[in-house]
């Protein structure tokens, strides 16, 4: 996949938030700060739990990302991601 230099340029810079985006951004940590409480609650201290919780800081990670970076970007493409 080819990937244009404002792409990357794009990938790599601060994204001042827009006024709509904060709320959606804790509605998301809210969820998964949640689904990490269930899981701390019911599954047993391993590996697996760790990787779990892992997966929901990822999660939260990308879509906060996905608000951020694709929200009226003319340097990315919608359909493509690049």
């Amino acid at each position: 996949m080819d990937i244009k230099p404002e792409t990357l340029e794009h990938a790599f810079v601060y994204h001042k938030p827009k006024p709509d985006q904060p709320p959606r951004f804790e509605a998301i940590s809210n969820a998964t700060k949640e689904a990490a409480r269930v899981v701390l609650e019911n599954a047993p201290a391993s590996r697996e739990r760790s990787l779990a919780l892992t997966a929901l800081q990822e999660a939260r990670m990308w879509a906060n990302a996905a608000i951020a970076l694709n929200e009226n970007s003319p340097a990315v493409d919608s359909k493509t991601g690049t």
